[in-house]
């Protein structure tokens, strides 16, 4: 058995019955059920779709996501999630850079690594060399005024712990960031890059191993190694190229706003919905979350 699960966002008045009707006319469902009134719906039906790309591309005209997956197993136990651009609305290094007077040029290096048009490790350490001499006071200042939460992430990391899941913050980022989100949201754990310092100044350089695509697999593994878990008990979420690896051996990979090269790679896409959205492809309903 198959769901396909149509988001959008609560503005979008566009999901209604005469809709999720005409879609389960299209995939031959054997029945629906609301998630969130016209906000979220699962069709279930016991066939792979026909024309998938087809009537997928008519829903992201309409602002409308939609996700097909087994019915078995959706629910997860734990959660692994990217930071930037993922669990906050921006890139942590672009901010820093900002404020270092290079925002621009990281920014334009940060936008390739992430679309996979430059390597991750160097393209780290040439953003982080042009950091050098900036005050480490300048990293808590960012957190206060640049960064913001991803919509839906506290919904998201509440409703899952709430449920027994294990939330888990693996970012390519850097720690002084992801320790202060993970504490904002309620992960579990946090782990990231380190900026190093001296003298209240970043030396523009980085420690090491580099936290990269490789070391968020190896984070995967280690975590539900830890719990007596597969891969399959995850739902994984990113947005760059870096994240590939972890949505890929996840059981359920989820593509959040992500750049083309990932979008292009992963079946379960989310252009439109926040972070509730993989709430709902876990069979979650509205009256379900906790917020935080």
């Amino acid at each position: 058995m198959y769901v396909a699960t149509l988001i959008c966002l609560p503005e979008n008045h566009r999901l209604n019955a005469e809709l999720v009707m005409m879609v389960g006319d299209k995939i031959n469902a054997d029945g629906h059920d609301w998630l969130a009134e016209h906000e979220a719906v699962d069709l279930f039906f016991d066939r792979e779709v026909e024309g998938f790309e087809v009537l997928w591309r008519g829903l992201e005209r309409m602002g409308i996501d939609f996700c097909v997956q087994p019915v078995a197993g959706r629910r997860k136990s734990v959660l692994l999630a990217d930071m930037d651009s993922t669990m906050i609305e921006q890139e942590c290094i672009d901010e820093l850079a900002a404020e270092a007077g290079v925002g621009e040029r990281v920014a334009g290096i940060t936008a390739r690594a992430m679309n996979g048009e430059l390597d991750f490790e160097a393209a780290l350490a040439e953003r982080v060399s042009l950091l050098k001499g900036l005050p480490i006071s300048v990293i808590e200042k960012v957190l206060e005024k640049r960064i913001t939460l991803m919509p839906g992430g506290p919904e998201l990391v509440a409703t899952m712990r709430a449920n027994g899941a294990y939330a888990a913050l693996v970012s390519g980022g850097f720690t002084d960031f992801t320790s202060a989100i993970a504490a904002r949201l309620g992960f579990d754990e946090n782990r990231a890059n380190t900026l190093l310092q001296e003298g209240g100044k970043l030396t523009g350089e980085h420690g090491l191993p580099v936290l990269g695509k490789q070391a968020k697999v190896d984070a995967l593994n280690e975590i539900v190694a830890a719990r007596g878990l597969t891969p399959a008990d995850v739902i994984a979420v990113g947005d760059g190229a870096n994240d590939l690896g972890m949505l890929h051996l996840a059981g359920s990979g989820v593509a959040l706003h992500a750049k083309p090269v990932v979008a292009a790679e992963v079946s379960l896409r989310l252009n439109h919905a926040d972070l509730t959205g993989l709430l709902y492809l876990q069979g979650y309903k509205k009256a379900d979350f906790v917020n935080r």
